[in-house]
């Protein structure tokens, strides 16, 4: 990936909208790279547009359909109606708030215990002035991988059941977490918008993708250029997207046998922590999550302290999303599940990777042994100094 980088930005340092022979030379590339990137989600290279993060992503799918379906509406007295699950990705999470604040009518669908969203739940919320449904693939906290296609079945039942011919409601999913471990074609999920980035599988920060599916009503929620199909102004980032393709035809090409790896490394690591700590509570689904994720609450032990005394012996883990990781408040996602969370009870989510080996496991362990016990000592000192 870092090769193809470095080679796009000496040689296709061209503006891809010009006319020259620099420019048109980075306009191959970069038809190349969406035919690609196109390929792997077995969709039309023209419904792939290039944009700058998930979070963009997220924000365009969301606010574009909304702005679509105001401009072209007839009816400008009805009001839309949007549906998205309680622990998503604060991109949609926020988004939704905003968008409820300006009078839209915004549905939160519950998750179970274990963090997975009832397709049923999805029906029975479904009007017909609804035109946006959002459930993520899976979860960036706790793991959890929800049933894409069972959803895209649900709505499709409630638009055959109640006549609706048009487009909505538009089903989106935030791939972002996904895109490393499961499978990827859009038709088999029944989604008519996916989002997801680089960053997530190896490839450079600062550039995403949106999957729309041709005809959708939509409008750009960016103005002042033609690029990417006039949906994302501005001159594409050549290297960015370029090492976004190759990053994901090389995840592609090993996913199968780094999910098998990585899931015997989660079940290991599960295994160890409930062993060292029988009070630790696993969040997220027992099977049902990524290969490489798990969450544990520690009950009175503040997050911080374990992020922060984990990362003094080299390991680098997070209390929650890392676009949160500064908010002071209990991550949406574990409320989410309907769990009686104090102050001081903290959450840890560890993430595995292609380079995580089962030493690396049980060093962890151990330090994790030594930052719990370090931190259960500091809350006795303080108690009895009060």
């Amino acid at each position: 990936v870092i090769s193809v980088v470095k080679k796009a930005s000496e040689v296709y340092f061209g503006n891809p909208s010009a006319l020259h022979k620099d420019g048109l030379r980075a306009k191959e590339a970069l038809t190349k790279a969406r035919k690609d990137v196109a390929s792997v989600f077995d969709v039309h290279s023209d419904e792939i547009i290039f944009c700058g993060s998930g979070t963009e992503s997220d924000n365009m799918a969301i606010s574009g359909i909304l702005e679509g379906y105001l401009l072209k509406s007839k009816e400008t007295t009805k009001n839309p109606h949007i549906i998205i699950s309680a622990i998503e990705h604060s991109a949609l999470f926020e988004s939704a708030k905003f968008i409820r604040s300006s009078g839209v009518n915004v549905t939160l669908i519950p998750v179970d215990k274990d963090g997975i969203v009832n397709p049923k739940d999805v029906r029975e919320a479904l009007t017909k002035d609804t035109i946006f449904v959002s459930v993520m693939y899976a979860n960036n906290e706790i793991g959890t991988i929800q049933p894409i296609s069972e959803i895209a079945k649900a709505i499709r039942h409630f638009k055959k059941h109640n006549e609706i011919s048009g487009p909505y409601p538009v089903f989106h999913t935030d791939a972002t977490q996904a895109v490393n471990y499961l499978p990827l074609r859009v038709p088999p999920l029944g989604v008519d918008m996916l989002s997801c980035n680089g960053s997530k599988i190896y490839g450079p920060k600062g550039v995403g993708m949106l999957y729309k599916k041709r005809g959708l009503p939509f409008s750009g929620i960016m103005k002042g250029g033609e690029q990417e199909f006039g949906v994302r102004p501005g001159t594409e980032n050549i290297p960015g997207i370029l090492g976004f393709a190759q990053a994901l035809l090389l995840a592609e090409k090993i996913k199968e046998k780094e999910v098998k790896r990585l899931t015997i490394l989660r079940d290991f690591l599960i295994k160890e922590i409930r062993k060292e700590f029988p009070g630790a509570e696993l969040n997220g689904h027992e099977t049902l999550r990524l290969p490489n994720n798990i969450n544990f609450t520690f009950h009175g032990i503040e997050s911080d302290a374990l992020v922060i005394g984990l990362d003094a012996k080299g390991v680098r883990v997070s209390s929650k999303s890392a676009c949160n990781a500064l908010d002071e408040h209990t991550s949406h996602v574990i409320m989410a599940l309907s769990k009686e969370i104090k102050p001081e009870d903290g959450s840890l989510r560890i993430t595995l990777g292609r380079q995580t080996e089962k030493k690396d496991l049980v060093y962890f362990v151990r330090a994790l042994r030594d930052v719990v016990d370090l931190a259960n000592q500091s809350i006795t000192i303080l108690a009895k100094n009060r």
